[in-house]
């Protein structure tokens, strides 16, 4: 059975890039079978980025918008899309569009098998610098995890929602989504995507927040680890009342 999915792109000064946003992913939305929408999530933008929103989504109904008050950062943006979500699946991609929407459907190929599904960059586009701290942060990250997924920084990925609305989301968290997965005892895989040069606007990540602030997170999730509560029901009453 072909699932409906909500296609999630968190926007924070992005107003040069969304009209390929738009040009893209509405290509992708056409040769969709399943219902599909994308849900712009506005993290507190200071340019233009929302007045170019509200006029996608004026345009085609199948977008539509959240805006934050402020900026809060990546991982409210998904908290809220997650939240909002009304879909079978969730996806998740950046709006630099370094990573394609067409690439979707590799993912979605293992979805029925596996609760999250996410890309992993073969071939970077990025800088040696660039490529270098994400390569370290992952190393780092997996040490803590064991979650075995080589680029957990990949902005392309699908979420069976009823995993992603049950992950306790804290800043930084975006980083831990499959090992968030695994908590629950869901399952995980990663899928090689294409990657490409960002072509308009400025990156979000620094060397701080790509290396530094992960190490910190690291320790922040053990902790959350260790209090994170999973239960499974043995039996309940209603399963008496519906045998009668």
């Amino acid at each position: 059975m072909t699932q409906s999915l909500t296609i999630i792109v968190p926007v924070y000064n992005e107003e040069d890039n969304l009209s390929r946003v738009e040009k893209e992913l509405a290509q992708y939305l056409d040769n969709r079978d399943a219902k599909t929408e994308v849900l712009f999530v506005n993290d507190g933008s200071i340019d233009n980025s929302q007045d170019a929103i509200a006029d996608i989504c004026q345009r085609d109904k199948r977008f539509t918008y959240l805006s934050f008050v402020n900026n809060r950062g990546l991982s409210a943006a998904l908290k809220a899309g997650f939240d909002h979500a009304e879909s079978d699946l969730v996806g998740y991609i950046d709006s630099d569009l370094q990573t394609s929407p067409a690439d979707f459907d590799l993912l979605l190929a293992e979805i029925g098998t596996f609760d999250l599904v996410t890309g992993v960059r073969s071939d970077r586009q990025d800088s040696f610098v660039k490529n270098m701290s994400s390569s370290i942060a992952n190393g780092i990250r997996r040490a803590f995890t064991h979650d075995g997924m080589d680029d957990t920084g990949c902005p392309l990925k699908i979420i069976k929602t009823e995993y992603a609305k049950r992950i306790p989301m804290f800043k930084g968290l975006h980083r831990f989504l499959p090992a968030m997965i695994l908590l629950q005892k869901g399952t995980i895989k990663q899928v090689p995507v294409r990657h490409f040069p960002r072509v308009a606007g400025e990156a979000k990540y620094h060397l701080w927040n790509r290396l530094f602030g992960p190490l910190a997170d690291c320790f922040a999730y053990l902790w959350m680890k260790h209090k994170y509560i999973n239960y499974e029901i043995a039996d309940s009453s209603a399963k008496l009342r519906n045998r009668s």
